[in-house]
């Protein structure tokens, strides 16, 4: 495998340990309580059809921690359809929806998402310098309810 596949296969791993760290209290609830499916919210600039590739790296990841799609959880998918203008409503919708945690596939989306809640915690899977974009305050303390990965290096 060369060390770009094996890179991209790092930041699917670390997105899903993610997206499992934000849904480890709804676990907990759930063990207590009844059996509650929870909700993920994907949002993404891109087509479903250009986001298709990840999608089964992404689940088998939910997988091996736990979180089986149609059993204790539901993914609720919303693609702009590379279109800007929608962002936001969608961002918006999957808030309505009272998702538990929001992964952004595209550093587009980010923002939109950020907007949309305040609350949710929010993944994003891909962006550049995150701190220089204003997204956080600083890697090591990100501050507010946005975590993820960032694809720069610090020279």
């Amino acid at each position: 495998m060369n060390r770009s596949k094996q890179a991209v296969m790092a930041i699917k791993a670390i997105v899903v340990l993610l997206v499992g760290l934000a849904l480890a209290p709804v676990r907990v609830a759930d063990a207590q309580q009844s059996k509650k499916v929870s909700r993920i919210g994907l949002l993404a600039f891109r087509t479903s059809e250009a986001d298709r590739p990840s999608q089964q790296p992404f689940l088998q990841g939910l997988r091996d921690l736990g979180w089986i799609e149609g059993q204790n959880i539901a993914i609720e998918r919303r693609y702009a359809n590379q279109s800007y203008n929608r962002l936001p409503d969608i961002a918006a919708e999957l808030v309505r929806l009272r998702v538990e945690v929001i992964v952004v596939r595209d550093s587009v989306a980010i923002r939109p998402a950020m907007q949309a809640t305040k609350t949710i915690p929010i993944v994003m899977a891909v962006s550049g310098d995150p701190v220089e974009a204003g997204l956080i305050d600083s890697l090591a303390r990100p501050g507010g309810n946005i975590t993820g990965l960032s694809n720069f290096a610090q020279s």
